[in-house]
């Protein structure tokens, strides 16, 4: 007998992914967990209409912060956390039945992850090796690390792995893509800055240069053609601006405000003007 499953998905505005993606898990879910921070679009529209979905919603802070919130609100034993932009495929959705069936080994699974940039896919690079605990028992499962790419830590340590994947359409355009990176560089900067770290020229300079490098050349994102290109400075781009906004934190000057320094001294000039009346 197959122990039910809670399927938890996290999102904010995620109209143009939130059928496809409960449609996708649906046949293994007893239970669809859609935890939201302030839909507007007619997304949380859209989950109703599907009558295992239960709707939770808080206001976002971090990624972490706000899957942990939401995991011991499930329903069942067995959580699977699915994105609003990934898909469980056919494949994954039937080794994850045949696990829950016949009695999980594990405590947490790995699974891996296709990725696609603008809907094609991605074969090389880091893309390829991605992957994500995301099968888990809910009372042992926590996500822990400094920011949004936080990974799920299982108290048991007993992990294993599906040879099934997600596929995850991360981004459909550069609009997307510049305000993630706006939203993980400046978390990741912002609690560097807690920590006391600072950057350097090696940093600034040689790190992005060498992450470039890495991706497209020993990874192999070279063989993903023009795709993998923008991949590997998209990934250099990402390592230098974690970088700069820490600098900028740490050593940036506000900007002066012309209009307070003219308002205060056309005060002064107006109370001298009244002391002379």
């Amino acid at each position: 007998m197959k122990q039910p499953l809670t399927v938890l998905i996290p999102c904010k505005n995620e109209r143009m992914n939130i059928r496809l993606c409960i449609e996708s898990c649906y046949r293994i879910a007893d239970e669809i967990l859609i935890a939201d921070s302030g839909s507007t679009d007619g997304t949380l529209e859209i989950a109703r209409e599907f009558n295992k979905v239960r709707v939770i919603e808080r206001e976002y802070i971090t990624s972490g912060d706000f899957k942990n919130w939401a995991i011991p609100q499930a329903a069942n034993e067995w959580v699977l956390i699915v994105d609003a932009d990934e898909r469980v495929t056919v494949d994954l959705a039937n080794e994850i039945e045949l696990e829950l069936s016949r009695g999980p080994s594990s405590d947490g699974y790995w699974i891996y992850r296709d990725n696609f940039f603008m809907g094609h896919p991605l074969r090389y690079g880091d893309a390829r090796t991605d992957r994500v605990i995301r099968l888990f028992r809910r009372d042992h499962g926590r996500y822990v690390g400094p920011s949004d790419h936080g990974e799920i830590y299982i108290d048991t340590r007993r992990v294993d792995r599906l040879k099934s994947r997600f596929q995850h359409y991360s981004c459909w355009s550069y609009d997307q893509l510049f305000s993630k990176l706006h939203r993980y560089s400046t978390l990741q900067a912002t609690q560097w800055k807690e920590q006391g770290k600072k950057t350097s020229y090696f940093k600034l300079l040689v790190r992005p240069m060498l992450r470039f490098m890495r991706e497209y050349f020993l990874q192999g994102a070279i063989l993903d053609g023009k795709r993998g290109v923008q991949t590997a400075w998209i990934a250099a781009m990402y390592s230098f601006t974690k970088q700069a906004r820490l600098w900028s934190l740490n050593q940036g000057l506000p900007q002066p405000d012309p209009e307070s320094t003219r308002n205060g001294r056309v005060s002064a000039e107006n109370d001298e003007t009244s002391q002379a009346a």
